[in-house]
């Protein structure tokens, strides 16, 4: 069975086709949303005739909206559906009407994956291939490419392989589209450092069988961090189920992370929708719940001006009782924010209840580190998470190992349950 480099390789020249029309770092717009729709098309290729004759049966009845998705996806056997009768195949036997095509075939999907497209902004895109005369050639070369999952009788690409083929894809188009230093990409080696410190002293908590536990990556881009958690469990700890949880308001990281999250059909809460879209300083996705780890890599020295007005209500209106009772820091990084959001959302330390506390890893520049002097907003957190003795530890990276940025960048590590020969330290 060839391997997820193969694959990788196989749709990275297809991209080749988009040279003139498209400059390299724009390549994703196209690449990722025709790798996601070849995927779905080959997964729900089985179930095809029986979902459109449902379809067809029940259409302008009364089961509609969410309630006709969900007797459409059992029928489908997946977390999603398409109902449009058409399918790569015939995309391809039509180059005359290729446009109208593809853009009804995408109509098809349930609200899940349309939502997806529309933050893929992907119909601009179909547009843009159509007038530079490549869409057909792009669509052909995609029909070309075997995703099928497989079955007992036919090797295919399980939902894993998926998965690796789709961070192979969007780590090199992340390395090609990394224009500004404040949208960084996170190094591999750098999310493999976090993953590893997080877990840690938890073997013997991931060991017990039936075990289920939380992640939350609020500024998670295209998901690069959650999925290096999950492997992590997957070759350390296969019995545990880890849920990996994130958002992000960049819509095209959005559309990226919850595809991944839709195609390898990963551990989740049942709902499906792992991933959600806001900016976590307004729109928190996530306001009621809590979790037992978190991973993230927030903007470096991005200003939150324009959230200003409900982070400083939340603040002195709800205190400790919100998000930021601690303090602000200067409007030019919202850094500190983010570790305050987490912060938030920790589970309580009561093992009697199940609740073993929570352990962060996030990534920072020198400035939450050394900026702002006593009595500062930027002091008054660090002394309030150093009085409360959850800063674990601080790690230096080597410069140099984030695109586009020499910046000193580091690694802070908080939990509220330290080991005992950890506490005070």
């Amino acid at each position: 069975m060839a391997d997820h480099n193969y694959f990788s390789n196989l749709i990275w020249q297809i991209a080749d086709l988009l040279r003139g029309p498209y400059r390299p770092p724009q390549y994703e717009r196209v690449m990722l949303p025709m790798t996601v729709l070849r995927r779905f098309d080959c997964v729900l290729a089985p179930t095809k005739t029986k979902v459109v004759a449902e379809f067809e049966k029940r259409k302008g009845g009364k089961v509609v909206g969410d309630a006709l998705d969900t007797h459409l996806n059992k029928a489908a056997g997946q977390r999603f559906h398409n109902h449009s009768a058409l399918t790569f195949e015939k995309l391809k036997g039509d180059p005359d009407n290729i446009e109208r095509h593809l853009v009804s075939y995408i109509k098809g999907f349930s609200k899940n994956v349309r939502d997806i497209f529309e933050f893929f902004e992907f119909e601009a895109e179909v547009e843009r291939m159509r007038e530079a005369n490549i869409l057909y050639l792009v669509v052909s070369k995609f029909f070309d490419v075997d995703l099928h999952p497989g079955d007992g009788a036919r090797k295919g690409v399980p939902n894993e392989q998926m998965g690796l083929i789709f961070e192979n894809l969007i780590r090199r188009f992340n390395e090609l589209a990394n224009e500004t230093a404040g949208d960084h990409f996170t190094p591999r080696e750098v999310i493999r450092l976090m993953v590893n410190i997080l877990f840690i002293n938890d073997d013997k908590l991931l060991a017990t069988p039936g075990t289920v536990r939380k992640l939350l990556d609020p500024a998670c881009g295209t998901g690069g961090m959650l999925a290096e958690a999950q492997n992590y469990l997957r070759e350390h700890h296969g019995a545990a189920k880890l849920y990996v949880y994130g958002q992000d308001y960049n819509k095209r990281a959005f559309a990226t992370a919850a595809s991944d999250m839709l195609m390898k059909q990963v551990d989740h809460n049942g709902t499906g929708n792992n991933v959600r879209y806001g900016d976590s300083f307004t729109e928190d996705q996530f306001s009621t719940e809590t979790f037992d780890y978190f991973l993230t890599n927030p903007p470096f020295g991005v200003d939150w001006k324009k959230q200003q007005k409900e982070i400083l209500g939340e603040h002195e209106k709800r205190g400790f009782d919100g998000r930021f009772g601690a303090g602000l820091p200067r409007v030019n990084d919202g850094s500190l924010l983010f570790l305050q959001h987490m912060l938030a959302k920790f589970e309580p330390v009561r093992p009697e209840e199940h609740k073993h506390g929570s352990r962060l890893a996030i990534v920072f520049s020198g400035s939450p580190l050394f900026t702002g002097g006593a009595g500062s907003g930027e002091s008054d957190i660090r002394k309030w998470v150093i009085e409360n003795d959850w800063l674990e530890g601080i790690i230096a990276l080597p410069e140099q190992m984030f695109y586009n940025t020499g910046i000193g960048t580091y690694v802070w590590i908080v939990t509220n349950r330290k080991e005992k020969r950890r506490k005070g330290k």
